[in-house]
């Protein structure tokens, strides 16, 4: 591969990154957290319709749960919600909150170890809100009749009642509810949680009538609103699950709107809603057949987004016996030792796709590693980013010596096939012809530049998915300014680095290329730098493109997470240096300086054809 062809791949590979850059990042859509306020009742029971559980009855006939509709009341704040209703405290190491003992839901929750800044003041994460006040986002457990059946079943509505002394749950102090519909069925609903983020859920009916009595569990996580989201290919944040032969299936926000409704019947596995750093999910005991949903609607101008299950084999409760029924929620922040070592106590089907590993998941895995172990080491979050971008240089120093040594001999023979393509410039038959020749006698493979380059290609995107998913880069710092790997680097050129106290990016149509920061800008020169490495293209439109390379990206990543940046920057740095070294030992001339200044000359204008 000829120096000319490679600089077009490279210019159709970057323009192509620019477009998608662009279309996630400037022109994407950026929702914003949608703010609920007061609806009326009408409203209110189109939510509940929305939220109806799919289930199978005995006879294999579909049919909605039966529930009422839920209460109308609706709150300026999630704090008027949360006091509206009498509740049982959370108080684990990991998380704070409350059950609503209207419904038995979990549906305030705030994780303890992570707050919204770095602020030490600021306030922890809150995960899950009632419904009725902005954000509401909560989990629900219960249980819905055979085909046909009449059976009184608690519901969104249903008061119950705690047993035995215990006022608060706890890692070390489960709690039990408790609920008689009067028509001799006693519901109970023990609720566990561990010293991370899974709860327990035992639903199990008494029944002191004369007759069996048919149910079928459920458990559903509902969310009302669409989150901000950033939209990036890299990380899936919405709907997800894994579900049994349908493996693993994931819905943006956008795609469940256009869907309304995605059934899959007869299957097993987990589901939940997904964000960056947290989630939620709720399954049953692992193997047990469901039938999932994830579903779309709208109370309102506010959409509501529900991933549930019902269990396809119901629960028959004996005359005079009692039966259980136990399940589980994962509600918390998306730790990868955490949420692996639930998958292997419990049996859970891949639970670690919690975690959008990405398309080189036996890659980002072992990386993810390698990168907390040096953190452990160094700790520094940014320092093990630079470590570990070291050592994929090492490890692939030897591909990277052959690419570059490859390149320094095509440049030694650069005069020599400059004089073939212009002898035989009519005949390109002949000039292909002549240029093996000369390949051969050269003992050069122009493939040979170009192999290890793609064969890194998968490495590297596995570390940057790391680094852009990894909760433990958020809040991470750094040195200096950079106190949060995982938000932009805060200084901005537009604001002389904070010394103009105004925000540009509040500007219509152009606000969103105004943040700009220092780690940016030195990317953008380390990858400036490198691109002069080599003489400029002869075509003038690939070194126009080449030319603004830089600068395009530059504009690109001011809001990337900085630990993105920094690792772009270092990695750039390195290829230089790298190349420096091989190329020189080669005996190709590398020009660097002179490339460097030849940018900055004026170039002469073409002369202009003398008149006869």
């Amino acid at each position: 591969m000829n120096a000319d062809n490679r600089n077009v791949i490279l210019a159709v590979v970057l323009s192509m990154l620019v477009l998608f850059g662009w279309q996630f990042f400037i022109a994407g859509p950026q929702l914003e957290r949608a703010q609920q306020q007061a609806e009326i009742a009408a409203q209110q029971q189109r939510e509940q319709e929305a939220l109806a559980v799919p289930t199978t009855g005995v006879g294999g006939t579909a049919t909605p749960a039966t529930e009422q509709p839920l209460s109308t009341q609706t709150f300026a704040d999630r704090d008027s919600a949360i006091a509206a209703s009498n509740r049982i405290p959370i108080d684990t190491v990991d998380l704070a909150g409350s059950i609503n003992l209207t419904g038995a839901r979990i549906d305030d929750l705030k994780l303890e170890n992570y707050r919204e800044t770095t602020a030490d003041d600021s306030p922890i994460i809150t995960l899950l809100s009632p419904s009725g006040a902005p954000g509401g986002y909560f989990v629900e457990h219960g249980w819905a009749p055979a085909a046909g059946a009449s059976v009184a079943l608690p519901d969104a509505n249903t008061v119950w009642t705690v047993e035995g002394d215990t006022t608060t749950l706890t890692a070390a102090t489960p709690v039990t509810l408790s609920y008689d519909n009067g028509q001799g069925l006693i519901f109970r609903r023990t609720i566990a949680v561990d010293d991370h983020y899974l709860f327990t859920i035992t639903q199990s009916v008494e029944n002191t009538g004369a007759g069996d009595v048919a149910l079928f569990p459920y458990s559903r996580v509902v969310r009302q609103g669409t989150p901000p989201v950033q939209n990036f290919f890299i990380q899936h944040e919405g709907p997800i699950g894994v579900l049994g032969s349908n493996n693993y299936v994931a819905r943006k926000y956008g795609d469940l709107q256009n869907d309304r409704q995605v059934d899959f019947s007869s299957t097993t596995g987990w589901l939940g809603i997904a964000d960056k750093y947290w989630a939620t999910a709720v399954f049953p005991q692992p193997g047990n057949a469901i039938n999932a949903r994830f579903a779309y609607s709208t109370t309102g101008s506010t959409p509501i987004y529900q991933t549930n299950y019902v269990e396809t084999q119901p629960v028959v409760v004996p005359a005079g016996g009692t039966a259980t029924s136990e399940s589980y929620v994962f509600a918390g922040a998306k730790e990868d030792q955490v949420i692996s070592a639930y998958e292997n106590d419990l049996g859970v089907d891949r639970l670690e796709l919690l975690i959008d590993w990405g398309w080189f998941h036996f890659l980002t895995k072992p990386m993810h590693w390698l990168l907390v172990a040096l953190d452990g080491l160094f700790g520094n979050f940014g320092l093990a980013i630079l470590a570990v971008t070291v050592i994929v240089k090492a490890i692939f120093f030897p591909l990277a010596n052959r690419s570059y040594a490859s390149m320094a001999a095509m440049r030694r023979v650069q005069p020599e096939m400059k004089a073939i393509q212009e002898r035989l410039k009519d005949d390109r038959a002949a000039q292909q012809q002549a240029m093996m020749e000369l390949y051969r006698k050269e003992k050069i493979n122009p493939l040979s530049g170009c192999w290890p380059i793609l064969i890194q290609i998968p490495v590297f995107f596995a570390l940057y998915t790391v680094i852009f998913i990894s909760i433990e880069m958020r809040h991470a710092p750094f040195f200096g300014w950079i106190q949060d790997l995982g938000a932009p680097d805060p200084t901005n050129i537009f604001t002389l680095f904070g010394l103009i106290p105004w925000n540009p990016m509040a500007l219509p149509v152009i606000g969103s290329f105004l943040h700009l920061g220092i780690w940016p800008i030195v990317m953008g020169i380390t990858m400036w730098v490198q691109m002069k490495l080599n003489p400029p293209p002869p075509d003038p439109t690939q070194a126009m493109i080449f030319n603004w390379m830089p600068v395009i990206f530059t504009f690109m990543l001011g809001t990337f997470p900085a630990g993105l940046v920094i690792y772009w920057a270092w990695n750039n740095l390195l290829s230089v240096t790298q190349q420096w070294v091989i190329m020189k030992r080669h005996g190709a001339e590398v020009n660097l300086f002179g490339n460097i200044v030849d940018s900055f000359r004026k170039k002469p204008k073409p002369a202009e054809n003398s008149k006869s």
